[in-house]
């Protein structure tokens, strides 16, 4: 069993860890369990930060074997099993040109990522991970193999999509894929952080007419020590624009070139480059071993204030490992009613 991380997750001593390869042994390990009187964790990729998949005295289900991905290109269907990551399943869909909405860190673990929610570089267009599901194959808390979609058990599907847990343990999702790549233009434009006020507000205009396919994020941290940045700017505040094109390169040169114009950059590394290589850029901002923790807020508009506020902390921030970030979402994944999910 790999060490798992957050602080208390790694006090915690399940009694047993089945490591199942297949949706019978769920079934089994399920009913071994309501049997013994055992509390059940699950384990999809081992990714969360939290360590939810570790329980104290209990029985841990670690699906973290079960990594296939079967690609039904003409149908624009993949079927994931729970134990993949992200780059399992990139790397399958992305074979026939394909993709759907997911994270930003190959590392991370497809179930825990759809059933919580999910957005990253494909959200504007496509919307929520948990948008694309289709279907999912569940087993019960009785033991009882079941298919969750809109067509059959309804309101199981409708309460695994973001319920928190409890329902079941998915063995297999059905996603619906869209047309990506291979290419795609992305990159970073950085910035001193003394400019963070006029970047920030050039940056709230600009996003508010972008197209679904243009996605720029806002980072703000201390300057890695990146080969394109200048070496007295490393350690130093920073305004970092994360940009993402998914359409034709030469258009997204256009719309992007606005951008530039924010401010005096330290320097950008911005180009045409493969889907796959840009959802791995920035795993090392998420390696193993790591004492993580976050908060986030949803907002529907970034007025002067929370930009100032959000300009002032990040001149404090404690650490190299520690930032600020604006992820701009809205679009197709605000579409989807409320209480669809």
């Amino acid at each position: 069993l790999e060490p798992v991380r957050g602080s208390e997750a790694n006090k915690r001593r399940p009694a047993v860890i089945v490591q199942c390869k297949q949706a019978d042994d769920v079934v089994r390990a399920i009913q071994h369990a309501r049997q013994t009187g055992l509390e059940i964790s699950i384990r999809g990729a081992g990714h969360n930060i939290a360590g939810n998949a570790v329980c104290e005295s209990g029985m841990m289900i670690d699906l973290s074997t079960m990594t296939g991905v079967r690609v039904d290109a003409g149908a624009r269907r993949a079927h994931v099993d729970p134990g993949a990551t992200l780059a399992d399943f990139d790397k399958a869909v992305q074979a026939h040109g394909l993709a759907t909405p997911v994270g930003i860190n190959s590392t991370t673990g497809i179930s825990g990522l759809t059933l919580g929610g999910g957005f990253g570089w494909l959200t504007r267009k496509y919307g929520m991970t948990v948008d694309n599901l289709a279907s999912a194959d569940v087993v019960t808390a009785d033991g009882t193999k079941v298919r969750a979609s809109d067509s059959e058990n309804r309101e199981l599907f409708w309460a695994i999509r973001g319920g928190g847990g409890n329902f079941g343990v998915v063995t297999r999702f059905e996603f619906a894929l869209h047309p990506v790549g291979p290419q795609v233009l992305a990159g970073l434009l950085v910035f001193p952080l003394e400019q963070a006020s006029q970047v920030l507000t050039q940056y709230r205009e600009f996003a508010a007419s972008a197209p679904e396919e243009l996605v720029v994020w806002v980072v703000l941290r201390q300057a890695p020590p990146l080969p394109f940045l200048p070496a007295d700017a490393h350690g130093k505040g920073v305004v970092v624009l994360a940009i993402f094109y998914g359409g034709d390169i030469r258009e997204g040169e256009r719309l992007i070139a606005p951008l530039r114009r924010f401010g005096k950059a330290h320097g950008e590394h911005i180009g045409a480059l493969p889907y796959l290589q840009w959802q791995q850029a920035f795993d090392p901002l998420l390696t193993p071993g790591a004492r993580n923790y976050w908060k986030s807020h949803n907002f529907r508009a970034l007025g002067d204030e929370t930009l100032s506020v959000v300009a002032e902390w990040a001149k404090r921030l404690p650490s190299p490992q520690c930032e600020i970030f604006i992820g701009h979402i809205a679009c197709a994944a605000n579409r989807v009613p409320p209480d669809a999910m």
